[in-house]
């Protein structure tokens, strides 16, 4: 009976630990963790079945690597919000899988990505005809944005064009614009310096700018 005290006891620690850190580790929903999100939360899963699985094992060797796995997520997500190359690295770019309404197939295969893959998504986008689809863009997070074609016309298109002052140069493709008409239009504007720029979008022939915080 001792035993199973402790497998109560333990199981109710971890289920508030783990809420804790869980909490701790922001709000995102699971369709939207990157890979070193999704890893840490399997691991710390891991551990905690284990530690209930084992009750003479000393509760710290668990805590002790939770809190490990912890510390690796917040590093990550401190190099995520500073650097858009290591955002990419982990979680990968968006891809555009149709564009002006070409499907494109190699896109397709670098991604293992298949043909019922991209109509079951067209399908919970309530899309049932490709030939309705200017643009679909593959998300890192795996989930499909699409924009249909009567939208185009409406300049329902709002892409970003500089991202932590990096331009988009897929996005500006996607518009039919190139990143020597970005910078012409913007230095029009006052802007010169491109990588002051936070975030920059173009949306019914106007620009919304936010600068990078000194």
């Amino acid at each position: 009976m001792e035993e199973y005290g402790v497998i109560i006891i333990r199981t109710l620690f971890l289920y508030l630990l783990i809420t804790f850190i869980f909490r701790m580790m922001g709000k995102r929903e699971i369709g939207e963790l990157s890979i070193l999100d999704l890893v840490v939360f399997i691991m710390i899963a891991e551990m905690a079945v284990l530690a209930i699985e084992e009750p003479a094992d000393p509760i710290i060797h668990t805590i002790l690597p939770m809190g490990v796995m912890v510390l690796v997520q917040f590093i990550s997500a401190w190099f995520s919000l500073r650097s858009k190359s290591f955002r990419e690295m982990v979680d990968g770019k968006p891809t555009v899988l149709i564009h002006n309404g070409k499907i494109d197939e190699k896109a397709m295969k670098k991604q293992r990505y298949n043909f019922d893959d991209l109509l079951l998504q067209l399908r919970e986008k309530d899309v049932f005809n490709l030939a309705d689809v200017e643009f679909a863009v593959l998300e890192p997070s795996g989930s499909l944005s699409v924009l249909k074609k009567e939208k185009k016309s409406s300049g329902s298109l709002t892409l970003p064009l500089i991202l932590d002052g990096q331009v988009q140069t897929t996005h500006l493709d996607m518009m039919g614009k190139t990143a020597f008409w970005l910078r012409k239009e913007l230095r029009e504007r006052g802007y010169r310096d491109l990588t002051k720029i936070s975030f920059c979008s173009f949306h019914n022939g106007k620009f919304h700018i936010d600068m990078i915080d000194n």
